[in-house]
């Protein structure tokens, strides 16, 4: 395990959900939007089932977790969200999401690409990563290796980029960690926002939050950190 210690220019980050992004990188993309580089976030879902309520109407679920977004995005100092609002649990790592994803590398021309580990499928024995996470994470390295940065993939998409690090969270393989003491605050208040997912612990949460970060910043001397599988693109 290594401190990671980036300075990137552009940060597009990749989730399924809504508040995936704050959970899993929030620290790393607040820090390193204060050092100056944009931050874009693109969120695959419309979050419209992410309930366990069955009273719940999705309309108003979707609706409501739009603005916790928004809220949260802000406090992490991101430039753009775009949404691209598949319906929750039919994420599929097709020709349609890969394109969607080489347009948005193209344009926004990042050199840092964050997004979830697809690899990863069980936690500890109590939990099976959601599909619409490894489905996305697939389409995501699909389009980053090599579809963007090869001109005759998606030639309708835009002028070929190539990605030089990306970064996978949620990981069982991870290798570095970013620092985000300065920023954990930023985090915490993130994953707060998204108050429709917290079943009225917000404190609790924040906490757990903190903790978790602790634990990922101590292999390499943090107060806090988040771990990252770190791959660096060849040319």
């Amino acid at each position: 395990m290594r401190a990671l210690r980036l300075a990137p220019r552009a940060v597009l980050a990749v989730y399924a959900h809504p508040d995936d992004a704050d959970v899993a990188a929030g620290g790393a993309l607040a820090a390193w939007a204060r050092a100056g580089a944009r931050v874009d976030l693109v969120v695959v879902c419309d979050g419209a089932k992410g309930s366990h309520s069955p009273l719940q109407e999705a309309g108003a679920l979707a609706e409501r977790r739009r603005a916790e977004l928004t809220a949260a995005a802000e406090r992490l100092g991101v430039a753009e969200v775009t949404c691209l609002n598949r319906p929750d649990g039919e994420v599929t790592n097709d020709v349609g999401l890969r394109r969607a994803l080489v347009g948005l590398v193209r344009e926004r021309r990042p050199d840092v690409v964050v997004g979830p580990d697809p690899t990863a499928t069980f936690f500890g024995g109590v939990y099976v990563n959601h599909r619409d996470h490894r489905e996305t994470g697939w389409a995501l390295l699909d389009a980053v290796a090599p579809a963007a940065a090869m001109p005759l993939y998606f030639p309708e998409m835009g002028e070929a980029h190539r990605v030089g690090t990306v970064l996978l969270s949620g990981t069982h393989e991870p290798d570095v960690v970013v620092d985000v003491s300065g920023t954990i605050e930023e985090k915490v208040a993130a994953v707060r926002t998204h108050a429709s997912q917290l079943g009225g612990d917000a404190e609790a949460m924040g906490e757990a939050v903190r903790e978790r970060a602790a634990a990922a910043g101590r292999p390499v001397g943090a107060a806090f950190g988040e771990a990252f599988r770190c791959l660096e693109l060849a040319l």
